[in-house]
Parts: structure tokens; C-alpha cells; sequence
């Protein structure tokens, strides 16, 4: 897995990983965090939902809408990847309405970004059990990329740079 494509000046990783990984994240090489699962608040899991990957990786697919369109986004689940594909020709800085690509649910918010982009973050499960604790929280603005993971309240956030040693 190269690191080429991961926005390092905005991820930050927290946490005891080693001891403790979180269902539906993969820590791989020590730096690498992939998304394996994640889910709508009705349970369908976006991860592989289409035929897309990212470097052997399948993709996490949201149906977004945005400027009266719509369409399917495919996500690296590399966290800190900006890599996507799909309906990707929206302006920057747009606010957009995220869904499940199988029923169309909307994404549960859980806060707003405090950086004063106007940006709030929408839950990706990542346990079938959907729960708060564990879950990834992305941003609804088009271009905004301060996605957050989070397991039992804690961000997951610069773990891999900071503290290669555990």
C-alpha cells in the first residue's frame, strides 16, 4: 500500500490500535488505516456496495446530491485518501446531501465541523449494530477533507505518525 495518495497534513490518528482495533478498520503496516466495512442507518454496508477498488481495496460508496443532480461517489477506503470516482463534478465548497447508495436513507448527522467551513459530519457506521461509538464521521461539503474515525468516542487521529513504537 503506498502513502502517496493520503492527505497526511489533514489525518491525524489517535488511540491504542495494536491492542485494540475497531470492527470495520484495518491498521496495516502500522500507518495505514483502511475502512472494511461501514454501514447506513438501515444496515447495508457501503463498503463494496459497487464494483469499485482502490488499490485492491474496495471502495466506500455514497449517493450524493448536490446542485438539483445526483449520483453514486466511490471512496478510497484508505482514511486520509483523496481519491474518489463516480459522480465527482461538483464545484468545491458545495453542500451536499449524502445517502445510502442501496435505499437512499439519509445519512444520521453527529455534529458540526467547528473549523467554520459550514461543514457538518455525517455517521458511516462501522458495526452492523450502528453505533455511536464506533463510527466514521464525513464531512458534507464537497472538497472538505476532515473525515473523522471514531471508536467509543475516541478520534482516531495522527496514531500512525506519532506513535510508531506501540
Amino acid at each position: 500500500m503506498s502513502r502517496k495518495n493520503v492527505d497526511e497534513d489533514h489525518l491525524t490518528v489517535t488511540g491504542h490500535h495494536r491492542q485494540s482495533q475497531p470492527p470495520g478498520i484495518s491498521v496495516q503496516d502500522d500507518v495505514v488505516i483502511i475502512v472494511t466495512q461501514a454501514f447506513c442507518p438501515k444496515g447495508h454496508n457501503l463498503v463494496g456496495a459497487a464494483d469499485v477498488s482502490f488499490d485492491e481495496h474496495p471502495a466506500v460508496t455514497l449517493k450524493v446530491r448536490a446542485d438539483g443532480r445526483e449520483g453514486q461517489v466511490h471512496l478510497s477506503p484508505v482514511h486520509g485518501d483523496k481519491r474518489k470516482t463516480g459522480f465527482t463534478d461538483i464545484p468545491v465548497g458545495t453542500k451536499c446531501s449524502l445517502s445510502c447508495p442501496v435505499c437512499d436513507t439519509p445519512f444520521e448527522k453527529v455534529g458540526e465541523v467547528e473549523d467554520g467551513s459550514d461543514a457538518a459530519y455525517y455517521a458511516l457506521y462501522l458495526t452492523p449494530k450502528l453505533a455511536d461509538g464506533a463510527l466514521v464521521a464525513i464531512s458534507d461539503v464537497w472538497g472538505h477533507y476532515h473525515s473523522r474515525i471514531v471508536e467509543d468516542t475516541e478520534l482516531i487521529s495522527y496514531w500512525a505518525a506519532n506513535h510508531p513504537d506501540l
